[in-house]
């Protein structure tokens, strides 16, 4: 994308208090999630974007599918990404026989008091590590359903809210499918993005041998902030401006998949939806108070081709969903300048080094 295009969408103007506190808890959000990913890249080096994809979805209220072979580091980036927020942390080895209630919990009766007292399962943490999700069943998979879209968990016709801040990192392995089930198309689109972790390059490998090859790099990792102050965070996101010809950008690229030919299904409303609030998020922590283009097409695949399904005819040709969005992006017109001449946006809280 070109300077050009990227001054398009004018910053709102208007100088006002609500404008300098965003401005302020912007300058805190950009130093405090530096920090974050600088913690999540010692744990798992050479990828700098990954850290920076995972804490947007965290802060845009969202889930995380990541999707790779074993032993580069999924489930140590959420354990990770957990202990370096200072949150509780739960993990899941989902297997063929396990049951709705080993995630959501179970009321258990109580002789002494003649009352069924609840046991929360392991949803009820801050980060629920989903280790090889597509090795349970369907039914198993669907009980997340209700945690990650509505924030609660409803056992025998009572509701319970889970902790804030929540996040559901799932991954799977593409690799070992024989006693797998797929992810159903409901379950795939809760998901906000999907991130593929690969193998690290060789200065990266040779770091982390260097670093990692006595030592636990989870046993040094410090919280650099809390889950109290990512959920204020959030706030700040939620208030980071979106022009009407950025949504509109949104859901012209949104709306191209649902009617590309190579397509049997396209992107859902939820996927504009949430395409727009991680793009908040990436502008957030880019220090800026308004959503640009570039941060549209910075998120458009991972947060959109895993919800695409292919047509037979695409899968037999080797087209894969992240070939359909990459086109998607480059045919989509970037929206015109609103005031041509005019510069570059003001609003960029300046980033602390």
């Amino acid at each position: 994308m070109t300077e050009h295009a990227t001054s398009t969408i004018q910053d709102p103007a208007g100088p006002d208090a609500g404008r300098e506190a965003l401005r302020s808890g912007l300058a805190e959000l950009v130093a405090t999630t530096r920090k974050v990913c600088e913690s999540l890249e010692t744990v798992v080096t050479g990828r700098p974007d990954l850290a920076r994809l995972a804490v947007a979805v965290l802060l845009a209220g969202g889930h995380l599918l990541v999707e790779d072979v074993p032993g580069v580091g999924k489930t140590t980036m959420a354990k990770a990404l957990a202990r370096t927020i200072d949150c509780r942390a739960g993990r899941v080895q989902f297997t063929p026989d396990l049951l709705p209630s080993d995630l959501t919990g179970v009321n258990i009766y109580r002789a002494a008091s003649g009352e069924f007292e609840f046991r929360p399962g392991p949803v009820f943490n801050n980060v629920v590590i989903g280790d090889e999700i597509n090795r349970a069943s369907p039914k198993t998979q669907s009980a997340l359903l209700e945690c990650m879209e509505e924030g609660q968990v409803t056992v025998d016709g009572t509701t319970y809210p889970l902790p804030r801040p929540f996040l559901v990192v799932a991954t799977q392995n593409p690799v070992e499918m024989e006693g797998t089930y797929p992810l159903p198309e409901a379950q795939r689109d809760r998901f906000t993005a999907r991130l593929s972790v690969g193998y690290p390059d060789n200065a990266a490998e040779l770091r982390m041998l260097d670093a990692q090859h006595t030592d636990d790099p989870l046993a040094h990792l410090s919280p650099v902030t809390t889950g109290e102050d990512m959920v204020r965070f959030a706030t700040w996101v939620r208030a980071v401006h979106a022009a009407p010809a950025v949504k509109q950008y949104v859901l012209d690229l949104v709306g191209r998949t649902r009617g590309h030919a190579g397509l049997r299904l396209g992107a859902s409303p939820r996927a504009s939806l949430q395409l727009l609030r991680v793009a908040k998020a990436h502008a957030a922590m880019s220090g800026r108070q308004h959503v640009l283009p570039d941060d549209v097409q910075a998120l458009a695949t991972p947060v959109l081709a895993h919800r695409l399904i292919l047509s037979t005819e695409s899968r037999l040709a080797g087209t894969s969903a992240e070939q359909i969005v990459d086109e998607a992006v480059a045919m989509v017109p970037v929206p015109a300048a609103a005031a041509p001449g005019r510069g570059a946006p003001q609003g960029r809280v300046a980033e602390s080094r």
